[in-house]
């Protein structure tokens, strides 16, 4: 009996792996590559979306109707700075500049993700 219950964990293991590689094969094959990319702000209740440039350095100051977030862009990368949320964790993301990587500020309701500009 335990034999049996270990074969299925097994064929179950192996079947969400497989699924989960063909997922990333499928996200590699598909990636923009060389394209130029973006840092995108969703906040608030709304999730309004804000687009910042990556290719100038700057200061950005958000209200999302929770707190004011403090993103920073500087050589193509930008992350959260001096957040006045209680844990500050989404400050420790660090720099994002890879697509599709993210960092998120709960207390602000903020996410901050890097996009492929279209």
């Amino acid at each position: 009996m335990k034999h049996k219950q270990l074969l299925i964990n097994l064929i179950f293991a192996v079947v969400v792996l497989g699924i989960a590689g063909g997922w990333f094969a499928w996200r590699a094959a598909h990636r923009t590559g060389a394209a130029t990319l973006a840092a995108a702000l969703t906040y608030g209740d709304a999730n309004t979306v804000l687009d910042i440039p990556l290719t100038k350095d700057a200061t950005y100051d958000v209200d999302t109707g929770y707190l004011t977030v403090h993103i920073q862009v500087q050589d193509g990368a930008a992350r959260f700075v001096d957040s006045p949320c209680p844990d500050h964790i989404c400050e420790h993301y660090g720099w994002l500049r890879e697509e599709d990587q993210t960092a998120t500020c709960l207390p602000a309701r903020a996410v901050l993700t890097i996009v492929p500009v279209s």
